[in-house]
């Protein structure tokens, strides 16, 4: 397969275009990122990214909510955005002939919604909010952020406060977007049939400017000791996630941690999910992760099993993480995980959308770009000793907070003993 190669100018607003042609394709992805998400949130602003992003889709002086969807559906397009930790994104899939209209949109999207109906999507947000808090499996990882990172920007659920969504007016949305939304923390990014020059022509005439400086970010302060953070629920199981502080974006040591994480815990043939759902039957979801910031990072698994079977899954989860610090990998499961993540990475970039997302974020969190085949070397060098490295310094039992959602923490606590048994004496949870 011959290597796209990407493109990248900075204009003279500070505004990145970075672009990758695709031969012998017809659509084009294009995102407009933005480098604002929850950490760039005070405590009273705690979902207002989040909720901006909604309000980004409910119109503009020239363009209605509705002439929104009607306009991209008139093309066959998919558009979409998403908020996260340190990011906000708008996104979209069309036929390359149709660059330059579903650019206009989405820019005057971006910069000039004005806001109307803002109530009717605030109970959207609300609802949403809702969803999440019945959904134990995902509402643990939120608990785990805040164990891990503490009542910080970084610990704090994306999706936000419903008292905040429900209170916050129009002017105080205006004025975050206005401070955040600025050309130096904005990246165009597209791929596919698309010509460079076209995309940055269309760029400069945009209008995406903006004065101001961008606000510094607050710094992640990981918690200094591990900590337990039980959630009681009414559930049939109970959801339990453990994660440390981990790598950050720009370490290049992440290409090992996507290599271990295959092997412990994010692939069918991972020693978790072999030993947790395979063998025991313990669970139907079971895996590990790893998250990436700018300055820090987590990683993290998690279970959901019954109230009866917590304590087996908790040693399980203790003997395969004592286990990974004396045997991290064989070579048979280096081999295997190596061909995982190289493959994986493969399909992502053979797809528009896909390599979108990466050189958009590459460019943002200004990381380097990688062709396939530098990964790939990357990936292939890695040895046994690399992998040890990371185990020592991430994944030794004792370094892990706990996060859980179930009905019972005096029940689960005793569980904890096959992590660490230090968790089991802190103090109960308020």
């Amino acid at each position: 397969m011959s290597e796209p190669t990407h493109q990248v100018t900075t204009l003279d607003n500070g505004l990145r275009v970075v672009t990758e042609n695709f031969p012998r394709v017809r659509s084009i992805a294009l995102s407009v990122m933005m480098g604002v998400g929850s950490r760039n949130e005070t405590r009273d602003q705690s979902g207002l990214s989040h909720f901006l992003e909604h309000l980004l889709f409910k119109g503009t002086d020239r363009f209605s909510s509705l002439e929104i969807d009607e306009l991209f559906d008139g093309i066959g397009a998919e558009i979409n955005a998403s908020t996260d930790k340190e990011a906000t994104t708008v996104y979209a899939r069309f036929l390359d002939r149709h660059l330059g209209g579903a650019f206009d949109v989405i820019s005057d999207m971006v910069m000039r919604s004005t806001f109307p109906d803002i109530d009717s999507e605030r109970q959207v947000v609300i609802e949403e909010i809702a969803m999440y808090e019945d959904e134990p499996s995902d509402k643990v990882h939120d608990i785990l952020g805040t164990t891990v990172f503490g009542d910080t920007p970084l610990g704090r659920p994306i999706i936000g406060r419903a008292d905040v969504v429900g209170t916050v007016s129009v002017p105080e949305i205006a004025a975050y977007r206005d401070a955040q939304y600025l050309p130096e923390n904005i990246v165009i990014a597209a791929a596919g049939a698309v010509d460079h020059d076209d995309v940055v022509a269309l760029a400069r005439d945009g209008g995406f400017e903006r004065a101001g400086d961008v606000p510094a970010r607050v710094p992640a302060m990981p918690a200094p000791i591990p900590s337990l953070n039980f959630f009681e629920k009414d559930t049939e199981q109970v959801h339990v996630a453990l994660g440390a502080s981990g790598l950050t974006r720009g370490d290049d040591r992440r290409f090992a941690m996507s290599v271990l994480n295959t092997i412990f815990g994010s692939s069918s043939s991972s020693r978790l999910f072999q030993e947790v759902r395979e063998k025991r039957g313990l669970a139907y979801a079971v895996y590990s992760y790893s998250g990436y910031y700018r300055d820090s990072g987590q990683i993290g698994m998690y279970v959901g099993t019954r109230p009866d079977r917590v304590a087996e899954a908790m040693q399980v989860f203790g003997d395969e993480l004592r286990r990974l610090v004396e045997d991290p990998a064989s070579p048979d499961e280096l081999a295997r995980a190596k061909e995982n993540v190289k493959g994986r990475t493969a399909l992502a970039m053979e797809s528009p959308m896909g390599r979108m997302s990466q050189i958009g974020a590459n460019t943002l969190f200004e990381t380097p770009i990688y062709t396939l085949e530098e990964i790939e070397r990357r990936v292939d060098a890695l040895t046994i000793d690399d992998l040890r490295a990371l185990v020592d310094e991430f994944y030794r039992p004792e370094r892990f907070s706990v996060a859980a959602v179930g009905p019972s923490e005096e029940a689960f606590r005793p569980a904890l003993t096959a992590i660490n048994a230090e968790l089991t004496e802190l103090s109960p949870t308020v």
